[in-house]
C-alpha cells in the first residue's frame, strides 16, 4: 500500500473520509476531492506526516473531475486507484414526481462515477495497470419501494463498472464496487422528504455500521494481489433485513 497513488472522490466525510483515514494510516499517497474544501483541509491535518493533496471537486463536473486526476500526475507521476466514492440518496415515492432529486441522482451517482472513469482511464490504459472502484449498495442488488431511482443509479453502477471490468482486464485494471447495507454517515442529509430523512436516521442509529467498516473493505479490495481481481463486496449489517 505504501506509496500508492490513490484518489478519493466524496472524500469530506461518511466512507470517504474513513477511507482517507485508513490509507493515510498505511502511507498512501492520497488525492482527495470533494465539494467542502474546509472539511478536507481538516481532514488532512490530521496526518501532517503523509503525502495528501487536497482540490474542490464537483463530481457532476468532467471538467474538475479531469483536473483531480491531473493533480495526481503533476504531483506523484500517476496514479494507481481511483475511488468513485461521492453519491447521493433521496427517497422519495415515484409518485411524488421529485424530477429535481431523480436528476441529481443521475447526476452524482452516474455520471460522478463515468467522469471519474473517463479521468483515470486513459493514464491506467498507458501505465497498463490500475484500480477503478465505486461505492455502490445493496440498493444496486434489491428494489425497495421509494428507492426506485435511487435503485436504479446503482444497478447502473454495477453494469458500467461490469463493463469496464470486460473491456480493460487484459490492460491489468482491476475493478471493484463496494455495495455496503445501512452505514450510519451523512448521507441521510440527502433525503428531501422529512419523514424518509428520520426513518433512515432511526434505522441507522439502530443498526447501521460505521463508515470505518466499510472503509475496511476498501482497503482489502486495494490491497489485494496484483493478479487478483475483487470485483464486488456486499457488506450488510448483520440485522439488516434486505
Amino acid at each position: 500500500m505504501k506509496d500508492k497513488v490513490i484518489i478519493i472522490t466524496g472524500a469530506s466525510s461518511g466512507i470517504g473520509a474513513a477511507t482517507t483515514r485508513a490509507l493515510a494510516k498505511e502511507h498512501a499517497k492520497l488525492v482527495i476531492g470533494a465539494r467542502r474544501i474546509d472539511r478536507l483541509n481538516k481532514l488532512k491535518s490530521e496526518f501532517p506526516d503523509e503525502d495528501i493533496i487536497v482540490q474542490r471537486v464537483d463530481v457532476t463536473k468532467a471538467e474538475e473531475v479531469q483536473a483531480l486526476a491531473k493533480t495526481a500526475i503533476k504531483k506523484f507521476g500517476k496514479i494507481d486507484v481511483l475511488y468513485n466514492n461521492a453519491g447521493v440518496m433521496p427517497v422519495n415515492a415515484l409518485i411524488n414526481r421529485a424530477h429535481e432529486e431523480w436528476q441529481r441522482i443521475l447526476n452524482v451517482n452516474i455520471m460522478g462515477v463515468l467522469n471519474g472513469i473517463a479521468a483515470v482511464l486513459p493514464t491506467m490504459v498507458k501505465q497498463k495497470e490500475g484500480h477503478i472502484l465505486a461505492t455502490d449498495s445493496v440498493a444496486g442488488h434489491v428494489v425497495i419501494p421509494n428507492l426506485a431511482v435511487y435503485n436504479g443509479s446503482k444497478f447502473a453502477v454495477r453494469a458500467i463498472m461490469e463493463g469496464l471490468r470486460q473491456e480493460q482486464h487484459k490492460n491489468n485494471i482491476r475493478t471493484t464496487i463496494i455495495s455496503p447495507g445501512s452505514v450510519a454517515t451523512e448521507l441521510y442529509n440527502s433525503i428531501g422528504n422529512e419523514d424518509n430523512r428520520k426513518a433512515e436516521i432511526e434505522v441507522e442509529k439502530q443498526i447501521g455500521l460505521s463508515a470505518d467498516n466499510i472503509a475496511s473493505s476498501v482497503v482489502f479490495a486495494i490491497d489485494s494481489p496484483a493478479n487478483m481481481d475483487v470485483n464486488e463486496v456486499i457488506i450488510r449489517p448483520i440485522k439488516q433485513d434486505i
